[in-house]
């Protein structure tokens, strides 16, 4: 439907394309939330730097990885310095609170509307910030959860127990080997629910979100509805940024709002019922209070 040749970015002054979309906030009352890497980058779970040489430096010196991203990717000597790297991971990415109270920002500027959110992230802030569960869909998985790495079954297990106890009990970058996580099911090694491949798990909960979030667009269809686009970039566009598109095309009472630093752009068709912002999102929603 759109092409990538179409695409602009607003010329519209910052303080204008503001009060544009104070004017849209107050004249709505349904708001769709799509949220992406941006936004806990903006909260402040940055995988560099100073946070990343803070938890990750015995580890950068043995393997030469400066963040905690590639980290992810590393193929470590033993499955004991593997589970030691992602049990600090998971703990200061998803157990830890973001340093910056930007998920409190946006739940401020959304509470009063009849809001769903659906995320690619899957570091949890959105429930730490008091985001309604029942409201939200996060399609790409949860550090939170582990899954069979076969896998044996669609079910999914809780981590933080044990994450903890990995974390308390590691030493020389390396876990117990009685704290290998495997599958209580048929005895193979655990792994991150995380969406990489095929063998992703998509358990009951997952299917109850996708549902309830495809049942809140139906009933909304054709309302004043705003499609909020938060951080989104184009590893995953099919998920959130090009259904966005699509939507506020085929609606003319839907505004389309893109918060990104350096990717707010909007397609040319949708131009006139588009906001894109280019800026840190913690700001712009600041801003906006």
């Amino acid at each position: 439907m759109f092409s990538r040749t179409s695409i602009t970015k607003s010329t519209e002054n910052y303080l204008t394309q503001i009060e544009k979309f104070k004017s849209v906030i107050d004249h709505t009352d349904v708001v769709v939330t799509g949220a992406g890497a941006g936004l806990s980058t903006s909260a402040g779970f940055v995988y560099s730097g100073q946070r990343f040489r803070k938890n990750f430096s015995d580890f950068e010196d043995k393997y030469g990885f400066h963040d905690m991203y590639s980290g992810a990717f590393c193929r470590y000597d033993t499955s004991e310095e593997h589970w030691a790297y992602w049990s600090r991971f998971i703990t200061v990415n998803r157990y830890m609170d973001p340093p910056k109270p930007v998920y409190k920002q946006l739940l401020e500027l959304i509470k009063d509307k009849d809001y769903f959110v659906i995320t690619t992230n899957v570091d949890h802030c959105f429930q730490k910030a008091g985001i309604d569960k029942k409201r939200l869909f996060y399609t790409q998985g949860d550090y939170g959860l582990f899954q069979c790495s076969e896998p044996c079954c669609q079910e999914t297990f809780e981590n933080e127990n044990i994450i903890r106890q990995m974390v308390e009990q590691q030493a020389d970058m390396r876990i117990p080997s009685e704290l290998l996580p495997v599958c209580p099911h048929c005895g193979k090694p655990m792994t991150m629910n995380l969406r990489s491949d095929n063998r992703f798990v998509e358990d009951e909960g997952w299917y109850r979100a996708a549902e309830r979030y495809a049942n809140f667009l139906r009933s909304k269809a054709n309302m004043r509805i705003l499609f909020l686009e938060l951080g989104v970039g184009y590893n995953t566009p099919g998920i959130i940024k090009y259904p966005f598109w699509q939507m506020t095309a085929q609606n003319p009472k839907a505004t389309y709002a893109c918060i990104n630093y350096g990717e707010a752009v909007c397609p040319k068709e949708i131009e006139e019922q588009s906001i894109c912002i280019d800026g840190d999102i913690g700001k712009v929603l600041e801003d906006l209070r």
